[in-house]
């Protein structure tokens, strides 16, 4: 029987949250929808009213971890404002910081295996988190003439995979121990040369 105070209109997202935890604990592939139903209360039968399957349970894990990802992300670039060098390292830090506070999200979004462009919703807000990157990076660069300009989508890619690199070896886990430098350091180096290498920032900043 459905746990208390579950009903139709929020079945869907206790099955979301039981979902996320289980992606937590065990990895994207380390449960049944069986369980899924049984963490949240109710019968399997009632997972097929709201999700076809596994993979489009946790797409929609992964949907609302973008929603959560984009908002930090625009958060992070407006407070770094009106610097365009601290809005463009600030959405760098917010990366580490979601991974450490939504670690089921995280996977369901970058270990699950479930592609973005699978259904338009996610592509749509995986598009927005994105488009914090690269509008970070954008005006990063608006003071080198046109001709001379990196591609921003570029070079917001390479921060994004530099991010995605210090997470998966530093940050998740016991954040640290297993590097002499705290993450956030690494990351804020790291971003340093690589800017510096473009020409985007001086060599004493």
């Amino acid at each position: 029987m459905p746990k208390a105070g579950y009903h139709h209109g929020n079945l869907r997202q206790a099955l979301v949250d039981a979902a996320l935890k289980l992606i937590e604990e065990r990895g994207p592939m380390g449960f049944t929808l069986s369980e899924a139903a049984r963490a949240a209360g109710v019968t399997p039968a009632a997972v097929y009213r709201h999700f076809q399957g596994r993979e489009d349970l946790i797409a929609e894990a992964a949907r609302q971890g973008y929603e959560i990802f984009a908002d930090l992300l625009e958060h992070a670039f407006a407070k770094g404002q009106p610097s365009a060098l601290h809005a463009f390292e600030a959405t760098g830090r917010a990366y580490l910081a979601f991974a450490r506070k939504f670690p089921g999200h995280y996977v369901a979004m970058f270990e699950s295996g479930v592609a973005v462009n699978r259904d338009p919703d996610l592509a749509m807000v995986a598009g927005r988190a994105h488009g914090v990157m690269e509008k970070a990076a954008r005006e990063l660069s608006t003071h080198i003439p046109p001709e001379k300009r990196p591609p921003p989508a570029m070079f917001a890619a390479h921060i994004w995979a530099l991010s995605h690199g210090v997470v998966e070896l530093f940050a998740r886990g016991a954040p640290g121990t297993r590097s002499p430098f705290p993450p956030e350091d690494l990351l804020e180096t790291g971003i340093g040369v690589y800017l510096r290498g473009l020409g985007l920032i001086e060599p004493d900043n």
